[in-house]
């Protein structure tokens, strides 16, 4: 389609779970709900429209070892642009992935700077490994390098312990986070057990990763506090792989990634039953592939959330929770075109019609 073709998308355009449109105008690259007057050059996209789709906890130029290059990283972006993914929040890359910021033809991301972890407690060449009395100063950094977010690791195996434990101590935390927030940036960590939870939750943090540790104890804490979280089912879902592969070494830490991956479902379940927001992320770069998202939606109803509720948590209500727009008038035309109404079945997600990113039709 040419920049100066306007795009016409008619069938039904859900610009929210119950905001029902005959049509939509792509004039510019913008969205207007206004049939423009005087155009000849019009392409016409029938179906159900959504905004684009949303992967709230992804990695761009990150690998299983660490950084790769930008030709990889590239590959990833297209992978999500594929399946209609067009806005990421990126948990954490060691590679400086700016320069995506001038291409229109790749989804947006939003940054959270590299992983901060404590000293040989995480996976060797994601993260800045310091110890606590370098948090703050590294989490200011990370603050001014990202894009609202910072990442911490808050919790890892403790190979002494032979289990998962907390990374940081209270005052730790709590001053980092309060730097956070001074400098406008919200917090998140990634947490796959209970011991770190109350700490962070209490010390002001914005969001959890994974958070297979919540537990009914800390649940009202969480929705008392308005702390979302970011389940990444698809993730949790090679839990027992990675415990029989520590067995022999780490059992105790082997039967409690096998606890919380039985569980997985009660947790999620649990936590969208008490108020507290749940999101749609992945996981994906490091070990696992991106293009992931509609499986996550689908893990998501498996959970027990309501499929309007599960779509909402990668496209309407995510858009809104990470301050970026939907198929609002004069938004960005970044939309998602499929053959039937997602909200009855989330399948629809694995396969889109049209793929709409900057006004322009890439998929």
């Amino acid at each position: 389609m040419s920049d100066h073709a306007v795009l016409h998308v008619k069938g039904r355009v859900l610009a929210g779970p119950e905001d029902v449109r005959d049509e939509l105008w792509v004039v510019g690259g913008r969205i207007s709900y206004d049939r423009p007057a005087g155009v000849r050059d019009i392409r016409t996209v029938e179906g159900w429209a959504l905004p684009g789709l949303v992967d709230a906890h992804c990695h761009v130029g990150l690998g299983a070892d660490g950084p790769v290059d930008a030709a990889t990283a590239e590959k990833q972006a297209l992978t999500d642009r594929e399946t209609g993914t067009l806005l990421l929040r990126d948990a954490g890359s060691p590679s400086d992935t700016r320069w995506t910021d001038d291409r229109d033809d790749l989804p947006k991301i939003i940054r959270a700077g590299r992983h901060i972890a404590r000293t040989r407690r995480y996976i060797r060449n994601y993260a800045h490994e310091i110890e606590p009395e370098d948090l703050v100063a590294h989490v200011a950094q990370e603050a001014r390098r990202g894009d609202g977010w910072v990442k911490l690791v808050g919790d890892w195996i403790d190979r002494d312990l032979g289990d998962l434990s907390a990374c940081w101590p209270r005052d730790a935390v709590e001053t980092a986070i309060a730097e956070a927030h001074r400098l406008g940036a919200r917090v998140t960590a990634h947490c796959f057990a209970e011991s770190s939870l109350r700490d962070l939750v209490e010390a002001g943090i914005d969001c959890i990763e994974h958070a297979t540790g919540l537990t009914e104890d800390l649940i009202p804490l969480f929705a008392e506090r308005g702390v979302a979280i970011v389940p990444t089912l698809v993730n949790i879902a090679t839990f027992p792989q990675l415990a029989a592969g520590g067995e022999s070494r780490y059992p105790r830490w082997s039967a409690h990634m096998r606890r919380l991956h039985e569980r997985r479902y009660d947790t999620v379940r649990g936590a969208y039953d008490a108020g507290i927001p749940v999101y749609v992320g992945t996981d994906a770069g490091g070990s696992l592939a991106h293009g992931l998202v509609a499986q996550e939606v689908a893990e998501l109803v498996t959970a027990g959330i309501p499929p309007v509720e599960a779509l909402s948590a990668t496209s309407w209500g995510a858009r809104a929770w990470l301050g970026r727009p939907g198929l609002e008038e004069g938004a960005p035309a970044d939309l998602v075109v499929y053959e039937s109404d997602p909200r009855a079945d989330v399948r629809v997600l694995a396969a889109p019609r049209r793929v709409v990113l900057n006004g322009q039709v890439v998929e």
